[in-house]
């Protein structure tokens, strides 16, 4: 008398089981990947990557000494003016003759637009300019007797209509 012992048997069923979770797993980590880069990376453009890759370390080196002199400022936005304030280490305001800000969008730059601001006071500038909702990185260039004395960049949310 022969017995015979049950095996499992692989049948369709399994196969379709292993295929639905490879590509499941392949399918998550397709999306997981995708949300990190849209949400991590601000896609800055540059004209030509290979010389600004050239430029790195001396410009690192120049916003280094930049900060070292204490010199600082801040960007504020109201739906219809952009104003600037700034100040050296001690809170007492900054001279400056010139301020430049650049707007750029994170990503493209069909909408990007530079102002002049106009002077205040000491220390303070400012512009009646309209300023579209969304994300911004707001680059500001202070110059006295022509030469750079503060030159930073910051990323700013501006609120739209409603929000």
């Amino acid at each position: 008398m022969t017995t015979r012992t049950s095996q499992p048997r692989f049948t369709g069923y399994h196969m379709a089981a292993i295929m639905v979770s490879f590509f499941g797993v392949v399918i998550a980590v397709n999306f997981t990947m995708a949300w990190y880069a849209t949400s991590s990376w601000s896609g800055l453009v540059v004209e030509n990557t290979y010389v600004a890759s050239q430029q790195f370390n001396s410009r690192a080196a120049a916003m280094r000494a930049m900060a070292a002199t204490g010199i600082h400022g801040e960007v504020t936005l109201a739906p219809q003016t952009i104003s600037y304030t700034l100040k050296q280490r001690d809170g007492t305001p900054a001279i400056a003759d010139t301020v430049t800000a650049h707007f750029k969008r994170p990503v493209g730059d069909h909408q990007d637009f530079q102002v002049e601001l106009v002077k205040a006071g000491e220390g303070n500038f400012t512009l009646a300019h309209v300023v579209p909702a969304g994300d911004w990185i707001v680059e500001v260039i202070s110059k006295r007797n022509g030469e750079i004395i503060m030159h930073e960049a910051s990323r700013i949310y501006m609120k739209g209509q409603g929000q």
